[in-house]
């Protein structure tokens, strides 16, 4: 079963390990997700900042 990656070099999807570990993000099952992955990095990043904002709320209280 192949395998993709996200290279955040190029934006591009690989088939297969291609690039340098430290240029990737993956693997993912399908192109299609490995597409996505800068999106789901982004939501993920956006879940994370709140939770750390709501946590420094709850310090302060």
């Amino acid at each position: 079963m192949a395998e993709y990656w996200y290279n955040v070099q190029t934006g591009q999807v690989e088939e297969g390990q291609q690039s340098s570990w430290s240029k990737l993000l993956g693997p993912y099952p399908t192109r299609e997700e490995a597409a996505q992955a800068m999106q789901q990095v982004r939501a993920n990043n956006e879940a994370w900042d709140e939770a750390d904002e709501a946590d420094e709320a709850d310090e302060d209280d």
